[in-house]
């Protein structure tokens, strides 16, 4: 979901593994000046804003994001036929596939973080995406792909994958359909986050569709500043605004991508346990990470859990965690941890 980072007068709107920083440096004891960068990817926009020297060339800077959000998409899309991921959905069972290091790494995380969330996050959702309108296959639902993701219990994606880490293969020991969407878009801005770390640039703040990753601090020293959206399905309000130095926040929500079904209309998130998009009363929830993959999967776990037992799990998993809750035309606020104090 959309947040906005601010930085003084200047305003970077939140809009994915990368090839390497090239021989970009940062020439030392030089005036800063602030760079924004933006561009296309995974259907959306990144975006990056960072200090460096007044007369650096920011063509290889450009080039080396663009790179990074370029690989995350090629490897990891479930729009892209072409894609690691789609090539690994297409291969039968028992069959092992030789997949990028990136890819496993999400995979592993994204597998970690559906144990722990018991089963509120799962990657092996793809089927249900697409039969409910959010995947590739089309903005309808299809009542009967729907009938067939949801036809009796499925196994959880860590029930199905076997992963060799030091061969770089994955195989699935029954059919599932590998879907990334709730965890691509963080790892794509820890790899912005990491092309201008590498290249020396620490002051920086990146994004992809509202999921941001902050390092560092402002020229002037001060921490950037991001604003977290009202759950609002009609205009664009803040409900918060938050400093961030070294951490990364996602939010995941029910009022931006919806679709019309049977006279009504559902969310974009789905929950794995039912193969069903979330019905609860959660409006938001907005997860704080050291790293955006973390944020963004924690989230749509949380929101995938509904206001009691989110609130509950972000208390064991000691998680910063902001959840909106709509009761009626009001909005009941609930915090997890010490940020939101």
């Amino acid at each position: 979901m959309s947040k906005t980072v601010t930085d003084g007068d200047e305003t970077a709107e939140s809009y994915d593994q990368t090839s390497g920083s090239g021989n970009i440096s940062a020439p030392a004891a030089c005036p800063q000046k602030r760079y924004a960068v933006n561009g296309v990817t995974m259907g959306t926009r990144y975006a990056a804003a960072f200090y460096a020297p007044a007369q650096l060339d920011v063509a290889p800077i450009e080039t080396a994001l663009r790179n990074a959000v370029g690989t995350v998409d090629d490897q990891m899309s479930t729009w892209k036929p072409e894609s690691d991921l789609c090539r690994f959905n297409a291969a039968p069972p028992g069959v092992w596939v030789e997949v990028p290091a990136e890819l496993l790494a999400v995979v592993e995380a994204g597998l970690a973080i559906g144990m722990a969330s018991g089963g509120a996050f799962d990657i092996g959702v793809g089927d249900a995406v697409n039969a409910w309108g959010f995947g590739p296959s089309g903005r309808v639902p299809d009542s009967q792909r729907i009938l067939r993701a949801t036809a009796g219990p499925s196994l959880p994606a860590s029930a199905t994958l076997e992963i060799d880490v030091a061969g770089g293969w994955l195989r699935k020991r029954a059919p599932v359909s590998l879907d990334l969407s709730g965890i691509a878009k963080g790892f794509g801005v820890d790899q912005l986050s990491g092309v201008l770390q590498r290249a020396g640039f620490q002051d920086h703040v990146v994004s992809i569709d509202g999921e941001i990753r902050a390092h560092g601090r402002k020229a002037d020293g001060t921490l950037w500043r991001v604003a977290v959206e009202q759950p609002d399905r009609t205009a664009r309000t803040v409900a918060r605004i938050v400093s961030l130095s070294d951490r990364a926040i996602a939010t995941s929500g029910d009022y931006r991508h919806r679709v019309e079904h049977e006279g009504g209309s559902v969310s974009h998130t789905v929950d794995p346990r039912t193969r069903r998009p979330v019905s609860n009363a959660l409006a938001s929830v907005t997860v704080l990470a050291s790293t955006c993959c973390e944020a963004d999967a924690w989230a749509t776990a949380l929101m995938v859990l509904g206001e009691r037992h989110g609130p509950a799990l972000a208390i064991r998993r000691n998680l910063d965690a902001l959840f909106l809750i709509r009761e009626g035309r009001t909005m009941q606020e609930i915090t997890t941890g010490r940020s939101w104090r």
